[in-house]
């Protein structure tokens, strides 16, 4: 195994940040490694030796360990709701767009050791490597202080979040969350919005938003522009689904 090499990130700070003091910082230090930065650190080859190095572990038990915390604190909160609001509500806390603003608030990106490459073409910036540095936290802070801890730190980084939701906002804004994911996850792109037309009016105005995408484009209407995005996510959702299922019939 190579010697590791680059500035050490400072953990101190990052303790800080996190509002969390860590009994193992090897933890916090596996927690902010980005699989780029572990395979420079060993010879060609040597996944396993890499593995032990990088967070994508931690960024899977941080998932399961935000579902647990999220779903805790709906179900306490929203006692009256049903189990498809619940879902909702949820779905909009722990989606990508979510943690990637809570990892860009605490500053996480500045202290992630990632290889050069990913280094020059702005990782620290990437909001899917920043939702997954968040995670990965997330499961660092578990490990070493337990549930208790982990919960904390989710009503600390997330506590705007939890503030501001409620089962309307959370399906409306399900449909748009939805579509980018499922964008981002197959195209590596984000859904483009955009007023096509505006008609009635000005106590009465529908607004046409369009959707676009790599390889598709859908309008939608609604009497606010939000509204009108909504309507346009929800219908290419289920262009696309129809599309799926006419393949998948092939």
């Amino acid at each position: 195994m190579k010697k590791p090499k680059g500035t050490a990130p400072d953990l101190d700070a990052l303790e800080v940040v996190c509002a969390y003091k860590f009994n193992d910082h090897a933890l916090l230090e596996r927690a902010i490694t980005h699989r780029s930065w572990a395979h420079e650190q060993v010879a060609p080859g040597q996944e396993e030796e890499a593995r032990r190095l990088h967070n994508e572990a931690f960024e899977f038990v941080g998932d399961s360990v935000l579902g647990l915390i999220i779903a805790n604190y709906l179900f306490q909160s929203y006692p009256e709701v049903t189990e498809g609001e619940l879902s909702r509500m949820k779905h909009q806390l722990v989606s990508a767009p979510t943690l990637a603003k809570a990892s860009a608030r605490l500053t996480i990106g500045e202290y992630l050791r990632m290889g050069h490459g990913e280094e020059k073409s702005g990782g620290r910036r990437k909001h899917a490597l920043l939702a997954d540095a968040f995670e990965a936290v997330l499961a660092a802070i578990f490990f070493d202080g337990g549930l208790d801890a982990a919960t904390d730190f989710i009503h600390r980084a997330l506590g705007d979040e939890l503030e501001g939701v409620d089962p309307a906002s959370a399906a409306a804004a399900d449909y748009k969350t939805m579509l980018q994911e499922r964008l981002q996850a197959s195209h590596g792109a984000t859904p483009q919005y955009e007023v096509i037309e505006t008609a009635g009016p000005p106590h009465r105005r529908t607004f046409h938003v369009e959707v676009n995408w790599n390889d598709g484009s859908v309008r939608g209407q609604g009497r606010t522009i939000k509204a009108a995005e909504i309507a346009a996510a929800r219908l290419a959702l289920e262009r696309m689904e129809a599309e799926r299922q006419a393949a998948a019939a092939d």
